[in-house]
């Protein structure tokens, strides 16, 4: 990467670039008074695993951005088709049956490597717009079946399924509920499976036993919404913002189980786990999970250019064939679904993960970071939990090891951990509503950087640790 801080003039540029950022730049899920105080860090350039701001700093980015940047940074074979394809044709809706080369390669290509079940792929711009997309397929695949009181839809609590109005709602975590007046209420929230937290207090002392008694909760609670207006269930394989939570052993079999008893369809949320975060081109392929929606964005393209798409799977799309007989037409969609230059991107990206066996890959460096990081904090007194999927992995902080106590949240301790690992040259990720930090570096981070993952991790919680001792937070 070439050095920033060798540019001319630098620290007034990036003086003047942080004051026009807080000037005019109305930042997503940041703090208005922070922006204001502190300033943002703007970020300049980026190749591999390594990020670097405008005032010269470089970092290891062990978030892959939002869990996206699959093939790291500076790949330039997705850049060289990014241009290409703006060059020859950088846009065209595909509205009223029209359609471009990238999109249909593209479509091809996502139904091969996912579950043998999809038929058909429907395209928008992000994972929330995935979200609401899923919701009105189950809406119109309900109606069409003559069931139109089939509109409630399940998911967990401290699920992520974005903040759109209808993804806010099924998302669970009440932050994006609580100023915007959601959810709506076709929303249903059931438990988050939470083994570290949640099945020991309820007594639940082996993780199939933790499953049935989840299951017999979704049970319930068709049961006593009435089976007859419920239309799907919504999960991410692996929790990702709610914690970072692989599910228990047998919790999709039983899952499954009892929607299929309530005629109940089974949405996976793979917009953190699809093309290969978990080792799996698919979460869902990796646990077998039978969805009838497979949602996807992320690592789609790795995060070069917004695109998300849907899988259809044959339950719903052989109802919606048959009802499109009389000629009807679906009447959704998004100004750039199906963009081609998007779908360019994804064909580039997804070409890398498989010449590259990225996906092996993903699932090997997992094993790596997993084994780096127990060894690295597992015997710190403020780190209760370590869980992982693949790339994916969340550490869990707590007051006492031994009773599980939480630390409060007014001492805010995951993001001042996160904000001490930036000091320490590594990005992380500070979860909402929980103290975890969560790790999902992109797939091509090697064993080195992953060290230094771990050590400046280590280095982080210590700084922290020591200002909750002054505090009096913890014992000192």
């Amino acid at each position: 990467m070439n050095t920033i801080a060798a540019e001319t003039g630098l620290s007034e540029a990036a003086t003047e670039l942080t004051r026009a950022d807080r000037d005019s730049f109305f930042h997503p899920f940041s703090a208005i008074r922070d922006q204001e105080e502190n300033g943002a860090i703007v970020m300049a350039n980026a190749r591999g695993s390594r990020i670097a701001d405008v005032r010269g700093r470089e970092y290891i980015d062990g978030a892959a951005g939002l869990w996206c940047v699959n093939v790291g940074y500076g790949r330039s074979e997705i850049s060289q088709a990014i241009e290409a394809q703006s060059r020859k044709l950088p846009y065209f809706h595909a509205f009223n049956g029209v359609s471009n080369e990238p999109s249909i390669r593209l479509s091809e290509k996502l139904l091969e490597v996912a579950p043998s079940s999809m038929r058909r792929v429907f395209y928008g711009s992000s994972g929330s717009d995935a979200n609401d997309t899923a919701v009105k397929l189950l809406w119109n695949y309900n109606i069409l079946r003559g069931k139109p009181e089939k509109r409630k839809i399940i998911s967990r609590t401290y699920a992520y399924h974005g903040v759109s109005v209808a993804a806010g709602s099924l998302t669970g975590i009440p932050v994006v509920h609580q100023d915007f007046g959601l959810p709506l209420d076709f929303a249903r929230h059931v438990s988050r499976p939470d083994l570290y937290r949640d099945a020991p207090e309820r007594q639940l002392h082996s993780e199939e036993a933790y499953s049935a008694w989840l299951a017999e909760e979704l049970d319930q609670m068709i049961a006593n919404e009435g089976a007859d207006t419920v239309a799907g269930f919504v999960a991410e394989p692996v929790m990702g913002t709610g914690g970072v939570l692989p599910p228990p052993r047998g919790y999709f079999e039983a899952i499954s189980s009892v929607l299929e008893k309530h005629d109940v369809r089974l949405v996976a949320d793979e917009v953190i786990t699809g093309f290969g975060r978990v080792g799996a081109w698919f979460a869902s392929q990796l646990y077998d999970i039978r969805p009838d929606l497979i949602l996807t964005a992320k690592g789609m393209t790795s995060g070069y250019l917004p695109m998300s798409a849907v899988l259809v799977g044959d339950r719903i799309w052989s109802v919606l064939k048959e009802a499109a007989g009389d000629g009807r037409v679906f009447a959704h969609g998004f100004t750039y679904s199906g963009h081609p230059t998007c779908a360019a991107a994804a064909l580039a990206n997804l070409a890398i993960i498989e010449r590259e066996g990225l996906v092996a890959r993903a699932a090997e460096m997992g094993q790596i970071l997993r084994g780096s990081i127990d060894a690295g904090l597992g015997d710190l007194d403020m780190v209760g939990d370590i869980r992982s999927a693949g790339l994916m992995l969340g550490v869990e902080f707590v007051a006492d090891r031994l009773t599980r106590e939480p630390l409060p949240a007014s001492a805010k301790t995951a993001a001042r951990i996160a904000l001490a690992a930036r000091r320490h040259g590594v990005l992380v990720r500070a979860l909402p509503n929980s103290d975890v930090i969560a790790l999902s570096p992109s797939f091509i981070i090697t064993e080195e950087e992953v060290g230094a993952l771990a050590t400046a991790l280590r280095k982080a919680i210590g700084d922290v640790a020591g200002e909750l001792k002054e505090e009096g937070v913890l014992p000192a």
